[in-house]
């Protein structure tokens, strides 16, 4: 998902824009018109090549076409000509500028008149639209494009209907969320009206209107959209289209601003965690609040946000070996920055570090952080091997510190209500789990920051280590530790040196047997967790992500499913930054302490043992 601006959107001519456009940070720009005076698709062959070398000055790549191709209501011959050779010159901008996403439209652009939405519900209308699109359709789908189109002119409902009778893989809704976010569908259920763009979107257009205080209009939630767009995998850009009538420059500088603040820093998790509302919280102890640092800023610059929004909890910086990457968080959030967390160590009025490193750099960071009297949390897993993770919970105790794990797992009510219906006795004696995780990880991924994900000295792993430690951690945080585990790992499509395929089998002293997998090979892009228990008195399922739109919980209660959980259990503390202020300031206890998640590094290190060591064999898990 790249972050772009419409070539025009300043009001300048693309000579004087570039510089400018450069200057906010970005690598992408969208081509429109304001190009040497004309749109793009007006350009000679010779006029882009110049303009090509123009951008490679300014080392700026193109991240959209965006066309007015089709954007018209159902034309006539002579126009649709036009049309048909103002593609061949997009399809030539295509190749020049190795750009093949084109933002279209499909002849159906009756405006604000009567005819407006009745494309889902006129077929003869429809058939109109397609005969005078298709030889389009077919033309560019043979050169390669990719086609997004704006529900300009339009509602989201026709340009679905015109996406379903062309049935073109890639193509999609380029979703422009000021056009109809005043809708009763949206305020009906923003959650779901959001997930069903998205389900249809490959490309977002953000408007100033709605992006800025300074336009009068009601914000639209960006931060949600944005982290939504990067968990679904198939938006290929988000495109500052600001529209602005006055103060060009400014206001769009102002729509960069929101939207860079919004970036996502890390790879992508779940849907469902992405739309999750805020909740806030005051805590008795806002006025004295526990002050953070974070050190790693992938991840940690969402931890770092998480920070910022919790009641009774203060960011006072940052850290990162990479100077441009700590001075880009610290802008963004504006607190103070370093490299050398030495610095940060030696200040009074840091009382916690949050560790966001590499898994493997775990244990140096946290250990010299207690070392100086601070308390700790760090980021899951806990490190990249068991002894490692001994050594960090010595140093908490040498120290008298605390030192937590972040597993957000645990402060989520699905894990809380399962944990305490398990221990409640509401399923009765737990007989057998079946848990998997599969999710999609490209080459890109492992191979960002240095490469160090997928390795075993940095990463712990693979697909084990890294993304489904959350389940494993979840299943121990309900099941406890099991007593001997078995597992195999593969690794079938990434050119990684851990695994990309997990299964493992847990055996439980009182009869429990979990099955556990998890794979980042999954062809869809998406989070796709699911939890199934059953017991001798009930069951419960839980799954998110793939063909499921949304959390769906049931619970098999007294011969019947129910989404109604049998206990009213409710997670204390909101994250574990909330639950280490408590700990502070409240004296309360810690929900993934350091023994926590050292238990779950246990289970982890004893799947590694038997796939690796022992071949699939039995492997015992270190409970000490």
């Amino acid at each position: 998902m790249k972050l772009s601006i419409f070539c025009d959107e300043l009001g300048l001519d693309v000579r004087q824009a570039l510089p400018e456009i450069r200057s906010w940070g970005y690598d992408y720009i969208d081509l429109r018109a304001l190009l040497f005076g004309k749109a793009f698709e007006q350009l000679s062959p010779e006029e882009m090549s110049e303009l090509k070398t123009l951008l490679d000055r300014h080392s700026l790549k193109v991240a959209v076409l965006q066309s007015s191709l089709a954007k018209v209501h159902l034309p006539d011959r002579e126009r649709q000509q036009q049309e048909a050779q103002k593609l061949e010159a997009i399809i030539r901008a295509a190749d020049i500028f190795g750009c093949r996403i084109v933002r279209s439209f499909h002849y159906w652009q009756p405006g604000k008149g009567e005819l407006r939405g009745e494309l889902t519900r006129r077929p003869d209308e429809l058939q109109r639209v397609l005969d005078s699109y298709r030889p389009l359709a077919e033309r560019a789908r043979q050169a390669g494009l990719v086609i997004g189109f704006e529900n300009c002119g339009v509602e989201p409902d026709e340009v679905f209907a015109v996406l379903d009778a062309l049935n073109v893989p890639g193509w999609g809704l380029a979703w422009d969320p000021y056009n109809t976010w005043s809708g009763d569908e949206r305020r009906r259920d923003e959650n779901a009206y959001i997930r069903r763009m998205l389900a249809r979107a490959n490309l977002i257009h953000v408007k100033a209107e709605g992006a800025v205080p300074e336009m009068q209009s009601e914000l639209i939630p960006y931060e949600k959209i944005v982290a939504a767009g990067h968990a679904v995998g198939t938006i290929h850009a988000i495109s500052v289209e600001t529209h602005a009538r006055q103060d060009k420059v400014a206001i769009s500088r102002k729509v960069t601003e929101r939207l860079r603040r919004a970036w996502p820093s890390a790879a992508p998790g779940s849907l469902d965690e992405a739309l999750a509302a805020p909740v806030t919280v005051k805590r008795p102890w806002a006025r004295d609040p526990a002050r953070f640092v974070v050190v790693g800023l992938g991840m940690g610059r969402n931890r770092s946000r998480m920070i910022k929004s919790t009641s009774g909890c203060r960011l006072l910086g940052v850290c990162d070996l990479v100077p441009g990457r700590a001075e880009e968080a610290a802008k963004d959030l504006e607190v103070p920055w370093e490299t050398d967390v030495t610095k940060w160590l030696e200040r009074d009025e840091v009382e916690v570090v949050f560790v966001v490193t590499e898994t493997g750099n775990h244990a140096q960071v946290a250990i010299q952080a207690l070392d100086a009297g601070k308390h700790v949390i760090s980021t899951k897993p806990m490190e990249a091997n068991l002894a490692a993770a001994d050594t960090m919970v010595a140093a908490a105790r040498r120290n008298g510190r605390l030192l937590a794990v972040d597993f957000e797992a645990r402060f989520r009510p699905e894990a809380v209500s399962l944990k305490d219906a398990v221990v409640s006795g509401a399923l009765g004696r737990p007989l057998f789990v079946n848990a998997s995780l599969t999710i999609r990880r490209t080459a890109k991924y492992f191979a960002e920051n240095g490469g160090w994900r997928g390795t075993r000295r940095l990463d712990g792993g693979g697909v084990l280590s890294n993304q489904a430690v959350h389940l494993i951690d979840e299943l121990a945080f309900v099941f406890g530790l099991p007593q001997r585990v078995r597992a195999i790992a593969r690794t079938q499509v990434h050119a990684i040196e851990g695994e990309d395929l997990g299964v493992a089998i847990w055996e439980y002293d009182h009869g429990l047997v979990v099955n556990l997998s998890a794979s980042s090979t999954f062809p869809q892009n998406t989070w796709y967790p699911r939890i199934e228990v059953h017991g001798e008195e009930g069951a419960y399922a839980r799954f998110s992500g793939g063909q499921h739109a949304k959390l769906n919980t049931q619970w098999f209660l007294q011969g019947k499913w129910t989404d109604l959980p049998p206990t009213d259990a409710k997670p204390r503390w909101l994250n574990s930054v909330d639950n280490m202020a408590a700990a502070l300031r409240d004296q309360a206890p810690l929900i993934a302490s350091g023994d926590d998640g050292r238990a779950t590094q246990a289970i982890l290190e004893a799947m590694y043992i038997s796939a690796l060591q022992r071949d699939g064999g039995w492997a015992g898990v270190d409970s000490r």
